[in-house]
């Protein structure tokens, strides 16, 4: 709507430029996009009267682009009222009400092709004094740049720190009024930033909509038969994250028609269609908006996979055979093994997808790998819909607060050290069927370059509280001291030299004022891996 009534707005603009100056080349061109661009859109969503009208108003341009008909007499006060009543039919649309039968309108304009002269109305007179008491719109649309956005983002989010820190002092206080005051401006900070956090979201399908021409050029390039299918392209998402995203996805789709298809002869003795399928789409799950690339083609050799793992030296054969198809197909984002060119031998899924990682993990997001061999594999990409406030656990360490955003944060739990045991100097819990290693995070944060202490469970006294975060299909359990509470955050980056440091992802202030580190849960998992006993 917004952008149809922006194109009525500069038709009605252009065509009165053309009135004062026939010969303007410029303008003429620009209401001949115009209409053209108008009539694709409206037959796209399907409002035919309006794409009519806009495709007969095209031909008289084009005609008169062509010098067949000049821009004067009975021809004008056609157009003019052309562009009128395609500003009407617009609003009607907008207001859901009636508009006049265009009938009149597109016979006149079928004369003018034919080089006949239209039927002007008689009344022309009162539908000019009509238009001089017509009422002047503004578009409800406002372009504004996105580093203002980002910029109003940020003092939102000096705000929430503030707000909290308001909150807890005036629950310290006591003063009713003070607390009534302070409850007051929680819900009006609250209302603004979801409201600035609504300005900054897009469609997906400002970004998916690019993806057919390059679907198109690497098929055309592969020598392979590709159907793209696109879903959820009206799921909103913050515009920062989809920019993030955008090379990560090209690189998904490029490798999906590149390795992930098989050729049409490939296709034809595997008993399947010699058209590939290639699925993007969109959903959201709760807080997080879901991204899926999908294909029907060979799928991942996960024994493959292995071989090669333990060929690199990123698993032992021994514990690789214990490791399930998730766990094996995690090993495609790792740094080592997706440089190696070997990996498009085995599965076509390797070079390149570490990127892809880091690109999600920057957002506190998680890419997901399924796959069934000979049937074809799916990525899906899980993201927050903003990155400006996170949901976070709130946990306690030596008397210090710290924060786990809860896009990596699993389950908690609460063992007796009966529950626990120790394979391999790793303590172990078997939670939900899984066998997961836990960690005392004190140590790990703690611990120099070397490996880890093998773990002694006599150390351990009473009761365990325990958080289960999930990173690259690997879960792993921290120990801490309490729990706190789960509480939304706003994560600022930490200033040099400290940046350097990896097992943090910012800071954030709480309600009493205190610095609270974020754990970086990536970074935490590949310290783990890298000491373990």
């Amino acid at each position: 709507m917004a952008e149809a009534l922006e194109y009525y707005d500069a038709m009605s603009r252009h065509i009165s430029e053309l009135e004062k100056d026939p010969a303007d080349e410029k303008a003429l061109n620009e209401l001949f996009r115009l209409m053209h661009n108008l009539k694709a859109n409206a037959r796209a969503m399907g409002f035919n009267d309006i794409g009519e009208v806009a495709h007969r108003m095209e031909t008289i341009f084009g005609l008169i682009r062509s010098k067949e008909r000049t821009f004067s007499g009975s021809l004008v006060p056609v157009l003019f009222t052309g562009v009128d009543t395609i500003g009407n039919m617009i609003r009607g649309v907008d207001q859901d009400e009636p508009v006049a039968n265009p009938e009149m309108l597109l016979h006149n304009l079928d004369l003018l092709v034919e080089g006949q002269e239209p039927i002007l109305e008689e009344d022309s007179d009162r539908n000019s004094d009509e238009d001089t008491s017509r009422k002047l719109e503004l578009s409800d649309l406002v372009y504004i740049q996105i580093k203002k956005l980002d910029h109003l983002l940020n003092l939102v989010g000096e705000l929430i720190i503030d707000r909290d820190r308001i909150l807890t002092l005036s629950q310290e206080i006591g003063n009713p009024a003070l607390q009534a005051a302070a409850s007051h401006l929680f819900r009006i900070a609250d209302d603004l930033q979801y409201s600035v956090m609504d300005a900054r979201l897009v469609n997906v399908g400002s970004l998916f909509n690019k993806f057919p021409r390059v679907v198109r050029d690497v098929a055309v390039a592969e020598k392979k038969e590709v159907e793209l299918i696109i879903n959820g392209q009206d799921i909103q998402i913050d515009r920062n994250i989809l920019q993030i995203i955008t090379d990560a996805l090209l690189h998904l789709v490029r490798n999906a028609i590149g390795h992930g298809l098989e050729t049409p002869e490939e296709r034809r003795r595997a008993g399947k269609r010699e058209q590939g399928n290639l699925t993007l789409s969109a959903q959201t799950e709760r807080d997080d908006v879901l991204i899926q690339v999908i294909d029907d083609g060979k799928g991942i050799d996960v024994e493959q996979v292995r071989r090669k793992a333990v060929e690199r030296g990123l698993v032992s054969a021994e514990v690789s055979r214990s490791l399930d198809a998730h766990a094996v197909r995690a090993f495609l984002f790792e740094p080592g093994f997706s440089m190696a060119k070997e990996v498009t031998d085995i599965s076509g899924r390797g070079v390149g997808l570490d990127v892809v990682k880091l690109a999600i993990d920057s957002l506190g997001g998680q890419l997901r790998v399924d796959s069934i061999l000979g049937q074809g594999t799916t990525f899906t990409l899980v993201l927050p819909t903003s990155i400006a406030v996170k949901g976070a656990l709130l946990f306690e360490l030596e008397e210090r607060s710290y924060a786990i955003p809860l896009m990596h944060t699993d389950s908690v739990v609460s063992l007796q050290p009966k529950q626990l045991h120790v394979v391999g100097g790793i303590l172990m819990a078997r939670l939900l069927g899984e066998n997961i290693p836990i960690v005392d995070l004190r140590k790990l944060l703690h611990s120099n370059d070397g490996p880890l202490v093998p773990a002694v469970k006599s150390e351990l006294e009473g009761r365990q509280d325990i958080i289960i975060v999930n990173y690259n299909n690997r879960k792993l359990g921290l120990i801490v001291d309490r729990f706190l509470r789960q509480q939304d955050i706003v994560i600022k980056p930490m200033s040099k030299p400290l940046d350097m440091i990896d097992l943090f992802g910012g800071v954030t202030l709480l309600g009493s004022g205190q610095v609270c580190l974020v754990i970086d849960v990536p970074a935490l998992t590949r310290l783990f891996l890298a000491r373990r006993p």
